[in-house]
C-alpha cells in the first residue's frame, strides 16, 4: 500500500507566524500518525512579493521547530511550464476567457447594479464576484485587445466548467486530526464566480498551481487552515475538469489575535523569528498554540 503524502506549502512573501507553525506541526503529527510522508513546497508564483530572504527564513523556522520533511523541496517558480500546459488545456476546452475589466470598471458595474436596489453577490471572502461582462466578447475583439497589449487575466468560466461534469461535485473532509470520521461536503464553486486562473505575465494562479502540484507530488492528504475551506470548491472543480486525482482534506482551526482576526503576514503579526529572538523555545511555542487556538476560536466567514 502506498504511504499517505502530506504537504506544508508556505509562500515566501513574509515571515512565518504562529498560524504557519500550527499548520506545519499538524501536518507533521498527522503524517506520523498515518505512517505517511511530509513534503515541503515553496509556493512562490508571486514573483513580485516573494524573495530568497523569506524563503531562507522558512527553512530556519522549520528547523528550529524540529519539523522534518522530505527533499527535494518543490518550488513553484521552477514549474511555470507545467502550469502553462494546464492553462492551454483549459483554453482549448473553452473553459477560460480573457477578462479585461479594470478595477474601476468592476466598481462601476457593481455601483450601477446596486443603484437599482439589488445587492451584488460576494464570494466567501467578502469580495465582489467578477461581473463577467467581457465573457461574451467575440474572439476577434479578444485577439485585438491582447495584441494591443491590453492588461487582462484568464478567468475560469465556472458555469461552463460545471456543465462539463456528470453528477455531484464534493470533497471528503475529515472530522478531526485523528481522521476518525469523514464527511462528504458538497462543493459550490459558483459562489466564487469566475476566479482568476492565470495572468498575462504569470501563466498560473494559486488555484491552478496548487491542484497541479498536489497531483504531481502525489499528495493524498491536504491539511491546511479553515480560511481555505471554501476555496476547496474551486480546486475540486479544477481537479475534475483536468482529470486530476482527488485528495482528502482536513481544515484545522486557526490561530487568531485578541480581535478575532486570523494572523496575517501583511498585518506584520509576530513572526516565529521574533519569538525565537525573544527567548521562546519550540516547546513554549507549541504550548502557546494550544492556548491561543482554544482561547480565541475563529469566527470568520471561512469557517465551515
Amino acid at each position: 500500500m502506498t504511504a499517505p503524502v502530506f504537504r506544508f506549502a508556505p509562500s515566501p512573501n513574509g515571515e512565518l507566524h504562529l498560524g504557519h507553525a500550527l499548520s506545519a506541526l499538524t501536518n507533521e503529527r498527522m503524517a506520523a500518525s498515518a505512517g505517511g510522508r511530509l513534503l515541503l513546497r515553496i509556493e512562490d508564483i508571486d514573483i513580485a512579493r516573494c524573495n530568497p530572504e523569506f524563503e531562507a527564513g522558512i527553512f530556519r523556522d522549520l528547523a528550529w521547530l524540529g519539523v522534518a520533511y522530505e527533499r527535494p523541496v518543490r518550488r513553484q517558480s521552477d514549474h511555470f511550464a507545467e502550469y502553462e500546459a494546464a492553462l492551454e488545456r483549459l483554453k482549448k476546452d473553452e473553459l477560460v476567457y480573457p477578462a479585461f475589466m479594470s478595477r474601476g470598471e468592476i466598481r462601476g458595474a457593481i455601483m450601477d447594479h446596486e443603484a437599482s436596489g439589488e445587492s451584488w453577490p460576494r464570494d466567501p471572502d467578502g469580495a465582489p464576484v467578477y461581473p463577467g461582462a467581457d465573457k461574451q466578447m467575440s474572439q476577434r475583439e479578444r485577439r485585438r485587445r491582447i495584441n494591443a497589449g491590453a492588461p487582462f487575466a484568464w478567468r475560469l468560466d465556472t458555469a461552463a466548467a460545471l456543465a462539463r461534469l456528470d453528477g455531484h461535485l464534493s470533497w471528503r473532509e475529515w472530522a478531526d486530526e485523528a481522521m476518525d470520521g469523514v464527511a462528504e461536503i458538497a462543493a459550490d464553486p459558483l459562489q466564487w464566480g469566475d476566479v482568476i486562473i492565470a495572468r498575462r505575465e504569470i501563466p498560473t494562479s494559486y488555484h491552478l498551481s496548487v491542484v497541479l502540484d498536489d497531483a504531481l507530488q502525489g499528495v493524498s492528504h491536504v491539511v491546511r487552515g479553515k480560511d481555505l475551506y471554501f476555496a476547496t470548491s474551486v480546486q475540486r472543480l479544477l481537479q475534475q475538469v483536468l482529470g486530476l486525482p482527488q485528495p482528502g482534506y482536513f481544515h484545522h482551526r486557526l490561530i487568531t489575535g485578541p480581535d478575532g482576526r486570523k494572523l496575517s503576514k501583511s498585518q506584520r503579526d509576530t513572526g516565529l523569528a521574533a519569538l525565537r529572538e525573544a527567548g521562546e523555545t519550540p516547546e513554549s511555542v507549541k504550548a502557546m498554540l494550544e492556548r491561543r487556538a482554544s482561547d480565541w476560536p475563529h469566527k470568520g466567514r471561512s469557517s465551515p
